[in-house]
Protein backbone atom coordinates (compact mmCIF):
# COMPACT_ATOMS: atom_id res chain seq x y z
CA UNK A 1 0.00 0.00 0.00
CA UNK A 2 2.70 2.10 0.89
CA UNK A 3 4.67 1.60 -2.47
CA UNK A 4 1.26 2.80 -4.26
CA UNK A 5 0.93 6.17 -2.79
CA UNK A 6 4.76 6.39 -3.56
CA UNK A 7 4.48 5.87 -7.16
CA UNK A 8 1.33 8.00 -6.87
CA UNK A 9 2.80 11.00 -5.56
CA UNK A 10 5.66 10.38 -8.15
CA UNK A 11 3.68 10.34 -11.00
CA UNK A 12 1.87 13.84 -9.89
CA UNK A 13 5.25 15.62 -9.42
CA UNK A 14 6.06 14.21 -12.95
CA UNK A 15 3.29 15.45 -14.28
CA UNK A 16 3.65 18.99 -12.80
CA UNK A 17 7.38 19.02 -14.19
CA UNK A 18 5.68 18.12 -17.55
CA UNK A 19 3.60 20.96 -17.46
CA UNK A 20 5.96 23.65 -15.87
CA UNK A 21 8.12 22.52 -19.29
CA UNK A 22 5.21 22.27 -21.63
CA UNK A 23 4.44 26.15 -20.23
CA UNK A 24 7.76 27.39 -20.41
CA UNK A 25 8.48 25.65 -24.08
CA UNK A 26 5.13 27.59 -25.18
CA UNK A 27 5.97 30.87 -23.89
CA UNK A 28 9.89 31.12 -25.23
CA UNK A 29 8.82 29.60 -28.68
CA UNK A 30 5.57 29.35 -29.59
CA UNK A 31 4.04 32.11 -27.86
CA UNK A 32 6.67 34.34 -30.25
CA UNK A 33 5.21 32.71 -33.25
CA UNK A 34 1.69 33.45 -32.28
CA UNK A 35 2.67 37.70 -31.43
CA UNK A 36 4.70 37.53 -35.00
CA UNK A 37 1.67 36.08 -36.86
CA UNK A 38 -0.93 38.62 -34.84
CA UNK A 39 1.23 41.58 -35.59
CA UNK A 40 1.70 40.59 -39.34
CA UNK A 41 -2.23 39.86 -39.72
CA UNK A 42 -2.77 43.48 -38.07
CA UNK A 43 0.19 44.70 -40.39
CA UNK A 44 -1.87 43.22 -43.29
CA UNK A 45 -5.02 43.83 -42.11
CA UNK A 46 -4.07 47.59 -41.64
CA UNK A 47 -2.50 48.01 -45.31
CA UNK A 48 -5.56 46.50 -46.62
CA UNK A 49 -7.92 49.09 -45.25
CA UNK A 50 -8.92 52.27 -47.32
CA UNK A 51 -9.65 55.68 -46.17
CA UNK A 52 -12.76 55.78 -48.44
CA UNK A 53 -15.88 55.02 -47.66
CA UNK A 54 -19.48 55.52 -49.17
CA UNK A 55 -21.67 56.65 -46.62
CA UNK A 56 -24.49 58.65 -48.50
CA UNK A 57 -26.40 58.40 -51.41
CA UNK A 58 -28.90 61.05 -52.52
CA UNK A 59 -31.61 60.47 -55.14
CA UNK A 60 -34.06 62.85 -56.88
CA UNK A 61 -37.02 60.97 -59.06
CA UNK A 62 -39.07 62.37 -61.21
CA UNK A 63 -40.42 61.83 -64.69
CA UNK A 64 -40.85 64.80 -67.82
CA UNK A 65 -42.03 64.60 -71.85
CA UNK A 66 -41.87 65.63 -74.82
CA UNK A 67 -45.40 66.41 -76.18
CA UNK A 68 -47.52 68.49 -78.34
CA UNK A 69 -51.00 70.53 -78.08
CA UNK A 70 -53.10 69.24 -80.71
CA UNK A 71 -56.06 71.67 -82.41
CA UNK A 72 -58.80 70.29 -79.63
CA UNK A 73 -56.33 71.20 -76.69
CA UNK A 74 -55.56 67.55 -76.53
CA UNK A 75 -52.14 66.61 -75.27
CA UNK A 76 -49.80 64.21 -77.22
CA UNK A 77 -46.76 62.92 -75.73
CA UNK A 78 -44.17 62.45 -78.11
CA UNK A 79 -41.73 60.78 -75.27
CA UNK A 80 -42.68 60.07 -71.85
CA UNK A 81 -39.18 59.38 -69.71
CA UNK A 82 -38.68 58.80 -65.89
CA UNK A 83 -35.14 60.38 -64.62
CA UNK A 84 -33.45 60.03 -61.67
CA UNK A 85 -30.40 62.11 -60.40
CA UNK A 86 -28.07 60.36 -58.53
CA UNK A 87 -25.17 61.97 -55.72
CA UNK A 88 -22.60 59.66 -54.68
CA UNK A 89 -20.81 61.24 -51.90
CA UNK A 90 -16.75 59.86 -50.93
CA UNK A 91 -15.78 59.93 -47.35
CA UNK A 92 -12.20 60.11 -47.06
CA UNK A 93 -12.66 59.77 -43.44
CA UNK A 94 -9.95 62.82 -43.46
CA UNK A 95 -11.68 64.65 -40.45
CA UNK A 96 -9.91 67.63 -42.12
CA UNK A 97 -6.32 66.32 -42.31
CA UNK A 98 -5.21 65.86 -45.84
CA UNK A 99 -2.80 64.06 -46.92
CA UNK A 100 -2.12 62.29 -50.19
CA UNK A 101 -3.64 58.68 -48.82
CA UNK A 102 -7.08 61.11 -48.34
CA UNK A 103 -7.05 62.94 -51.17
CA UNK A 104 -8.48 61.99 -54.78
CA UNK A 105 -6.00 61.69 -57.77
CA UNK A 106 -8.22 60.22 -60.04
CA UNK A 107 -11.89 58.04 -59.75
CA UNK A 108 -13.32 55.60 -62.54
CA UNK A 109 -16.51 53.86 -62.64
CA UNK A 110 -16.11 51.24 -64.47
CA UNK A 111 -18.23 48.05 -65.39
CA UNK A 112 -21.53 49.52 -65.77
CA UNK A 113 -24.21 47.53 -66.43
CA UNK A 114 -28.00 47.48 -65.80
CA UNK A 115 -28.34 44.27 -63.13
CA UNK A 116 -32.76 45.05 -63.28
CA UNK A 117 -33.60 46.14 -66.80
CA UNK A 118 -36.81 47.93 -66.93
CA UNK A 119 -39.49 46.20 -68.94
CA UNK A 120 -40.65 49.59 -71.02
CA UNK A 121 -38.79 52.35 -72.20
CA UNK A 122 -35.18 52.31 -73.12
CA UNK A 123 -32.53 53.30 -69.81
CA UNK A 124 -29.26 54.88 -70.15
CA UNK A 125 -27.15 56.66 -67.62
CA UNK A 126 -25.54 60.38 -68.04
CA UNK A 127 -23.06 62.60 -66.11
CA UNK A 128 -25.28 65.42 -64.82
CA UNK A 129 -23.59 68.95 -64.03
CA UNK A 130 -23.97 69.64 -60.40
CA UNK A 131 -25.58 72.85 -60.57
CA UNK A 132 -28.84 71.22 -62.73
CA UNK A 133 -29.31 68.22 -59.91
CA UNK A 134 -32.70 67.96 -59.57
CA UNK A 135 -33.77 69.86 -62.04
CA UNK A 136 -35.59 67.79 -64.96
CA UNK A 137 -33.40 68.26 -67.50
CA UNK A 138 -30.09 65.91 -68.74
CA UNK A 139 -27.55 66.56 -71.53
CA UNK A 140 -27.36 63.31 -74.41
CA UNK A 141 -23.77 64.39 -75.09
CA UNK A 142 -22.80 63.13 -71.48
CA UNK A 143 -24.41 60.09 -71.86
CA UNK A 144 -22.18 57.44 -70.20
CA UNK A 145 -21.08 53.55 -72.49
CA UNK A 146 -19.65 51.33 -69.33
CA UNK A 147 -16.83 53.55 -67.93
CA UNK A 148 -16.46 57.27 -67.06
CA UNK A 149 -13.64 58.88 -65.19
CA UNK A 150 -13.66 62.16 -62.85
CA UNK A 151 -10.70 64.41 -63.18
CA UNK A 152 -9.75 66.23 -59.79
CA UNK A 153 -8.87 69.45 -58.91
CA UNK A 154 -7.88 71.73 -56.42
CA UNK A 155 -9.06 74.62 -57.75
CA UNK A 156 -11.28 77.51 -55.99
CA UNK A 157 -13.58 76.74 -58.97
CA UNK A 158 -15.01 73.71 -61.02
CA UNK A 159 -16.38 73.76 -64.53
CA UNK A 160 -18.98 70.82 -63.91
CA UNK A 161 -19.53 70.24 -68.02
CA UNK A 162 -17.54 67.52 -67.64
CA UNK A 163 -16.55 65.25 -64.96
CA UNK A 164 -14.59 66.71 -62.23
CA UNK A 165 -14.13 66.23 -58.43
CA UNK A 166 -12.29 68.38 -55.81
CA UNK A 167 -9.14 66.17 -54.66
CA UNK A 168 -10.47 66.26 -51.32
CA UNK A 169 -13.92 64.83 -52.04
CA UNK A 170 -15.75 67.88 -51.10
CA UNK A 171 -18.62 67.45 -54.02
CA UNK A 172 -20.10 64.11 -54.95
CA UNK A 173 -20.44 62.25 -58.08
CA UNK A 174 -23.15 63.61 -59.89
CA UNK A 175 -25.32 61.16 -62.70
CA UNK A 176 -28.34 61.09 -64.05
CA UNK A 177 -30.85 58.21 -65.09
CA UNK A 178 -33.18 58.40 -68.13
CA UNK A 179 -35.70 56.00 -68.95
CA UNK A 180 -36.57 57.57 -72.34
CA UNK A 181 -39.47 56.70 -74.74
CA UNK A 182 -42.12 54.99 -72.09
CA UNK A 183 -44.48 55.98 -73.84
CA UNK A 184 -45.03 57.46 -77.60
CA UNK A 185 -47.53 59.02 -79.83
CA UNK A 186 -50.32 58.56 -76.71
CA UNK A 187 -53.02 61.42 -76.21
CA UNK A 188 -54.42 62.71 -72.88
CA UNK A 189 -58.11 63.83 -73.27
CA UNK A 190 -58.53 67.81 -73.34
CA UNK A 191 -60.36 67.25 -70.24
CA UNK A 192 -57.05 67.14 -68.21
CA UNK A 193 -56.32 70.81 -67.24
CA UNK A 194 -52.91 71.99 -65.72
CA UNK A 195 -50.81 69.05 -66.69
CA UNK A 196 -47.89 68.71 -64.90
CA UNK A 197 -44.65 67.73 -65.79
CA UNK A 198 -43.39 65.44 -63.16
CA UNK A 199 -44.00 62.27 -61.86
CA UNK A 200 -47.61 62.55 -61.97
CA UNK A 201 -47.68 61.42 -65.91
CA UNK A 202 -46.35 58.33 -64.99
CA UNK A 203 -50.28 57.87 -63.05
CA UNK A 204 -51.95 59.25 -65.83
CA UNK A 205 -50.23 57.42 -68.59
CA UNK A 206 -51.07 54.08 -66.49
CA UNK A 207 -47.14 53.25 -65.91
CA UNK A 208 -47.30 51.26 -63.24
CA UNK A 209 -43.94 51.31 -61.04
CA UNK A 210 -42.83 47.57 -61.19
CA UNK A 211 -42.75 48.09 -65.00
CA UNK A 212 -39.82 50.76 -64.90
CA UNK A 213 -37.56 49.30 -61.51
CA UNK A 214 -34.21 49.13 -62.63
CA UNK A 215 -30.66 48.46 -60.99
CA UNK A 216 -27.28 49.77 -61.96
CA UNK A 217 -24.58 47.87 -60.82
CA UNK A 218 -20.93 49.31 -61.39
CA UNK A 219 -17.50 49.30 -59.28
CA UNK A 220 -15.99 52.25 -58.33
CA UNK A 221 -12.36 52.53 -58.15
CA UNK A 222 -10.35 55.45 -56.30
CA UNK A 223 -6.74 56.21 -56.86
CA UNK A 224 -5.17 58.49 -54.37
CA UNK A 225 -1.83 60.75 -54.56
CA UNK A 226 -0.15 57.94 -53.01
CA UNK A 227 -0.54 56.06 -56.02
CA UNK A 228 -2.67 53.41 -54.48
CA UNK A 229 -5.40 52.09 -55.41
CA UNK A 230 -8.90 50.99 -54.20
CA UNK A 231 -12.12 49.58 -55.42
CA UNK A 232 -15.52 49.05 -54.22
CA UNK A 233 -18.23 47.72 -56.01
CA UNK A 234 -22.07 48.95 -55.50
CA UNK A 235 -25.50 48.54 -56.83
CA UNK A 236 -27.49 51.85 -57.27
CA UNK A 237 -31.52 51.12 -56.63
CA UNK A 238 -33.28 53.53 -58.56
CA UNK A 239 -36.18 54.80 -56.29
CA UNK A 240 -40.09 54.66 -56.96
CA UNK A 241 -41.44 54.82 -53.76
CA UNK A 242 -41.19 55.05 -50.16
CA UNK A 243 -43.07 54.31 -47.15
CA UNK A 244 -44.28 57.69 -47.45
CA UNK A 245 -44.79 58.73 -51.14
CA UNK A 246 -44.22 57.89 -54.58
CA UNK A 247 -42.99 59.11 -57.76
CA UNK A 248 -47.06 59.06 -58.65
CA UNK A 249 -46.64 62.68 -56.16
CA UNK A 250 -44.69 64.43 -58.52
CA UNK A 251 -41.11 64.07 -57.03
CA UNK A 252 -39.15 61.65 -54.74
CA UNK A 253 -36.28 62.53 -52.87
CA UNK A 254 -34.32 59.96 -50.72
CA UNK A 255 -30.88 59.91 -49.01
CA UNK A 256 -29.63 56.09 -48.66
CA UNK A 257 -27.66 56.05 -45.95
CA UNK A 258 -25.06 53.34 -47.36
CA UNK A 259 -21.95 51.69 -45.62
CA UNK A 260 -19.84 50.29 -48.89
CA UNK A 261 -16.00 49.62 -48.14
CA UNK A 262 -13.59 49.84 -50.56
CA UNK A 263 -10.55 47.25 -50.59
CA UNK A 264 -6.99 47.96 -51.72
CA UNK A 265 -6.02 46.93 -55.06
CA UNK A 266 -2.51 47.16 -55.25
Amino acid sequence: MQKKKILFYISIILSVVVLILLVCLFNKQIMPIIKSNNCMKKEFEKELISPFSINKIVYFSTANANSTINQNSSFTINDLYQITDIAIFINNNSNGNFNNKNTLKKVTLSDINFSLTPNIGQPNLYYKNLNDFAKNTFDTNNIIDKTVEFETTSENEIDYNSPVLYNNAANPITLSYVNSNIITDYTLSDTISNLSYDGNLLKICNITLNSIACKIALNMIIENNSDEKFSCPMVLNMPLSTENSTIYDGKLVLTDNVDYRFIKMN
